[in-house]
């Protein structure tokens, strides 16, 4: 629904590091203005991002807020459509892990994981819909949250819960785009497997853990920011004009089964 629109807005959730970073500096790329919201107020990484956005040629504001608290989503999103203009496209790319065993759960820290990865994007994706719908006054859009391969499987050891609140994206997914389909907004999921960001650091620096981490994957390796971000820019573009309510699978193949793997 964005072919016609002269001025392209994308607000990314999570913008300022891995993954949103990276889909933040490819969708300035493609055109779009990007309003970039972090829970950091004043993060350097925040700012060097905005700043190579603007030295793309496109516009960049810095939204300060936590996803996990309904009034600073509706702050951001009023902030961001007053200052760049109309939103046609979402980014749902925050997120925080949590790794524990079922019998050692804390009901704060499960609470915690639900509130940003599960309501805070439904809330982030109620007020997309509010700014994009074609009944009241939109423009029609594309909006794409960031999943994982975790709910495929209910995580690798540890990340049960984890993967419950990534399988609550990848339905509510589901039943968001055939909500809003009539109203030229296009809902789609992608779900990264285990991906070289700042949150998996610590694997990335245990050659040991990686080891087995990258024998679990059929291609062998574990995946790059800008892989997932370049699965999202399509999504968001014209070319995938007839897509929506997809689960698009980016983890390099999923998992091997008890270590099978055809060789």
């Amino acid at each position: 629904m964005t072919s016609s629109i002269v001025k392209k807005h994308c607000l990314i959730t999570g913008g300022p590091r891995g993954i949103g970073r990276a889909t933040a500096l490819m969708a300035a790329r493609a055109g779009y203005d990007i309003s970039i919201v972090g829970i950091a107020q004043g993060s350097k990484h925040t700012q060097s991002l905005a700043d190579e956005i603007i030295s793309i040629g496109r516009r960049a504001v810095i939204l300060q807020g936590d996803i996990s608290k309904e009034e600073e989503i509706s702050r951001v999103f009023k902030k961001a459509v007053h200052t760049l203009g109309p939103l046609t496209a979402l980014v749902n790319a925050a997120g925080i892990g949590y790794s524990s065993h079922v019998s050692d759960f804390d009901a704060t820290e499960l609470t915690r994981l639900m509130a940003v990865n599960v309501v805070g994007l439904m809330l982030c994706c109620r007020e997309a819909t509010r700014t994009m719908a074609i009944s009241k006054g939109g423009l029609g859009g594309s909006i794409v949250n960031i999943s994982s391969m975790a709910a495929t499987i209910g995580g690798r050891p540890l990340a049960s819960a984890y993967a419950a609140s990534k399988g609550a994206v990848d339905v509510f997914t589901t039943g968001f785009a055939r909500e809003v389909a009539s109203q030229g907004i296009r809902v789609n999921v992608v779900r990264p497997g285990v991906i070289s960001t700042d949150m998996t650091a610590k694997l990335m620096n245990n050659p040991q853990q990686l080891a087995k981490i990258t024998a679990s994957i059929p291609m062998g390796r574990v995946g790059t920011a800008d892989e997932i971000a370049n699965s999202v820019i399509w999504l968001l573009s014209d070319q995938a004009s007839l897509v929506t309510g997809a689960h698009l699978n980016a983890g390099g193949g999923g998992f091997h089964v008890a270590g099978f793997n055809g060789n």
